[in-house]
């Protein structure tokens, strides 16, 4: 049997439902059970890649090992009302890194395969590159600023449900798209409420997997002119790459740095890179996925969607996710 990592309670809302729903249950060996956010209709892809980082964790022997890479991918939607199963293989445990299989089922159809790698503190040569010259996030209006103003019905839902704080650089596309369409955005993001000071550095990474998916699809809509309330748009995350570098402090504002390299066959790709407000680069994420906009006959499915109850056949945007 194993431990899962531990996850420290708090009553600050909505970061308490974050975590609340990134605490596994051990059912057998190297399986675990969790469950999702009852916000929207698909399990956020973000919260499950991040509870099957959690899920390999929790199956090492040496606690020194962190997560430095996963790579994922998206087979199916889940249901957020239903419970799911994380079940850990173990591929290998190296004298420096340890190698781990996740594979998340519900109802016996799997909706998320993952490898993920781990590694102690080792010391060597070192490189980064430097960090965007920005606005401070003091600079920037908060994303519940946005929200207040928002004519729309999203607005107070994501006012209430959101568990980070956005800055972005650039325009929002929450309501409307950017007129200067450009493949790069920069935004700065940390929780809305601070996570207890003993939280362990593996859930700093696992959160940072976790919130990082929701911005992923923005510098290819900034690009294409598109905001998340564009008509009939939907969106899903098809494979998700991530590297961390560096230790992290989820609780620190965080610069993510985005760019968009392709865009074809309702496809987009993308890479962010994320640094520290010292400017340290700890970690990077590259994500393919699928965006559809109507076209001629063609009409893009609503169950692809950011969609969520009561809000008709607008998206709503992915931050709410979070």
């Amino acid at each position: 049997m194993t431990q899962p990592v531990t996850i420290p309670l708090m009553s600050e809302e909505p970061v308490a439902s974050v975590l609340r729903i990134l605490q596994l249950t051990e059912t057998g060996d190297d399986v675990f059970s969790a469950n999702s956010l009852p916000q929207v209709r698909r399990v956020y892809g973000g919260q499950v890649i991040a509870q099957a980082l959690l899920a390999g964790s929790a199956t090492l022997e040496d606690d020194s090992r962190l997560p430095h890479s996963l790579h994922a991918y998206f087979l199916r939607g889940g249901d957020p009302s239903q419970p799911f199963s994380l079940e850990v293989e173990r591929l290998r445990d190296g004298r420096s890194f340890s190698q781990r299989r996740i594979t998340c089922r519900q109802n016996a159809r799997e909706i998320l395969a993952m490898v993920c790698s781990f590694q102690g503190a080792e010391q060597g040569i070192e490189f980064q590159d430097d960090a965007p010259e920005v606005p401070t996030p003091d600079e920037l209006p908060s994303v519940f600023e946005i929200f207040r103003t928002m004519d729309h019905p999203a607005g107070k839902f994501l006012g209430k449900t959101t568990a980070f704080d956005v800055r972005h650089v650039q325009k929002d596309l929450y309501t409307q798209a950017d007129p200067v369409q450009s493949p790069r955005q920069q935004l700065w993001m940390r929780p809305r409420h601070a996570i207890p000071a003993s939280t362990p550095q593996a859930l700093h990474r696992a959160l940072l997997a976790y919130v990082i998916d929701q911005v992923m699809f923005e510098p290819a809509m900034r690009m294409t002119g598109l905001c998340w309330l564009t008509p009939g748009m939907s969106a899903a995350s098809l494979d998700h790459a991530m590297w961390f570098h560096r230790d992290l402090d989820i609780n620190e504002w965080l610069l993510f740095d985005g760019t968009c390299s392709d865009v074809n066959s309702g496809r987009v790709l993308s890479t962010t890179r994320v640094f520290d407000s010292s400017g340290s680069l700890v970690a990077e994420a590259t994500q393919q996925g699928m965006m559809r906009v109507p076209m001629g006959a063609h009409r893009a499915s609503g169950r692809w969607g950011f969609e969520v109850e009561g809000f008709g056949d607008g998206a709503v945007p992915a931050v709410g996710l979070a």
